[in-house]
């Protein structure tokens, strides 16, 4: 059974924890490529996420969040 489109509010809430996995990312000097290898997470993943195309799974977050060493609250926008 095909899924239903996600509605406008998730996108926008998905591209903006993305952009602050981007602004993270950048503050801590690293390339998407840097940020994959230390987190296990591919590099494609990782822009998927900053570009708020994927739902991002909590624990893909998690180990972002703790090689940018922030709270995951931080990157959730809470």
């Amino acid at each position: 059974m095909p899924r239903e489109p996600d509605p406008d509010w998730i996108i926008q809430r998905r591209r903006a924890i993305g952009n602050r996995v981007r602004v993270g990312r950048e503050y801590a000097n690293l390339t998407q490529e840097e940020l994959s290898y230390r987190t296990g997470v591919t590099r494609l993943t990782v822009q998927r996420i900053e570009s708020g195309a994927t739902d991002a799974r909590i624990g893909w977050l998690l180990r972002i969040a703790h090689e940018l060493r922030v709270p995951l609250n931080d990157l959730l926008g809470g």
